[in-house]
């Protein structure tokens, strides 16, 4: 076999380009034929065979453009566009008082979602799987005859062993060693879903969606915030996700900031969690531990004016800051993305927050990052598992479809 560039084989960089197109049409939507000779820098009768090879595994679909005034005469490039309804994976977000999940099409549109929110406590793990298991058969009774799902991601807030899915510990759900993965595969294989389950941490997967499709596109280093009862942090380093060595990293929500301040329930006193979470929020207002609206009720009294409540954003606002100028000052981000019920909390602290870098933050790394909301709202979790189930297909189209013929 005749070698390509840097000693790779024709096959191999046949399979490189085919990954590198879809993976585009998948992230940008419908593009030309011309727009994918510019982007890959492929002459156009490559673009045409690595097309038209997708096109005949019913990855994409290929149309002329819409006429438009003005257009030339000349003939038009073929527009390429995702199939969603034939390529899908499932999508799961599991937090302490819900569970979403999802029928996500190639090209990121949700194609089917189901929601069920309950009061918190330690659910056990069969009892989750089950209700996921319920919602795949609803939602997989309304695809399309003959697509395909090509991939299962999981987000869990959780420490999580990616090799296998195994939640090592969530404490806001009472799991230990849970074998989350292998207990979707086989729930779901019973159902005849045959794609691998990829299973993460919420933070890390939000972070992937954002830097994917969101707030964080085009930015080499970002920091995705989530919090819920408790807080965690997805991490961007040189456009790659910092990990850690054994795939742990990013767990801030349990950095100490305050060594004589609340009790953990990872077992430490002080975490930042405990300074910036829902609890901290609810205690400092006076309000009651309650449903998730709680948090919104209070920034929106604080908003109205309420002395207590506007003294408890402010008083959350500081110690969130502390964290923040930390956060800036070692990974010198270009954004820091405020999800989960932060989103909530932001617009009401914003100007604190930019008002405290200048004193917690060095000059120059404050000087470039930029704060925000999410680009993708509430979904960034739900959006970053179905972008890790889709990652097998999009890094090896033609093995992937292989392996679930």
């Amino acid at each position: 076999m005749a070698a390509g560039p840097g000693g790779s084989t024709q096959d191999e960089v046949r399979r490189h380009n085919v990954s590198t197109l879809l993976r585009y049409v998948h992230v940008h939507g419908p593009t030309s034929r011309a727009e994918l000779t510019s982007a890959m820098q492929l002459n156009r009768s490559t673009i045409g065979t690595l097309t038209a090879d997708l096109a005949g595994a019913g990855l994409v679909r290929e149309e002329l453009p819409a006429r438009t005034a003005g257009a030339g005469a000349g003939r038009p490039s073929l527009v390429v566009w995702p199939r969603p309804e034939q390529v899908y994976v499932l999508a799961f977000d599991i937090g302490v008082d819900y569970l979403i999940a999802a029928r996500v099409g190639l090209g990121g549109s949700i194609l089917d979602r189901r929601e069920l929110y309950r009061p918190r406590g330690d659910y056990a793990m069969d009892d989750v799987v089950n209700h996921l298991c319920r919602f795949t058969t609803e939602m997989s009774a309304r695809a399309e005859p003959g697509s395909v799902c090509v991939g299962v991601g999981a987000a869990i807030a959780g420490v999580v062993r990616e090799s296998d899915g195994l939640v090592r510990f969530a404490p806001n759900l009472g799991w230990v060693d849970e074998p989350l993965g292998s207990a979707l595969a086989e729930g779901l294989g019973r159902q005849g879903v045959r794609a691998r389950v990829a299973v993460g941490n919420d933070a890390d997967l939000g972070a992937l969606a954002e830097h994917v499709r969101g707030a964080a596109a085009g930015a080499t280093d970002a920091v995705y915030l989530t919090g819920e009862v408790g807080v965690g942090a997805g991490i961007i380093v040189g456009g790659e996700p910092l990990r850690g060595h054994g795939g742990y990293g990013g767990e801030l929500g349990h950095m100490v900031v305050n060594p004589a301040g609340r009790l953990c329930r990872c077992g430490a006193r002080g975490c930042w969690e405990t300074e910036i979470g829902e609890k901290a929020i609810l205690d400092a207002a006076g309000h009651p531990d309650g449903p998730r609206s709680t948090v919104p009720a209070v920034v929106a009294a604080a908003s109205g004016g309420d002395p207590r409540a506007l003294a408890a954003v402010r008083h959350v606002g500081e110690w969130l800051a502390i964290g923040v100028g930390n956060l800036v000052n070692i990974f010198n981000p270009e954004v820091v993305i405020f999800g989960g019920l932060l989103r909530d909390l932001f617009p009401a602290v914003e100007q604190q927050l930019s008002g405290a870098l200048r004193t917690v933050g060095l000059s120059a790394p404050r000087e470039q990052v930029r704060l925000t909301a999410p680009g993708l709202g509430a979904d960034s979790t739900l959006v970053g598992a179905a972008e890790r189930a889709f990652g097998p297909l999009l890094f090896d189209p033609p093995g992937t479809l292989a392996l679930l013929a």
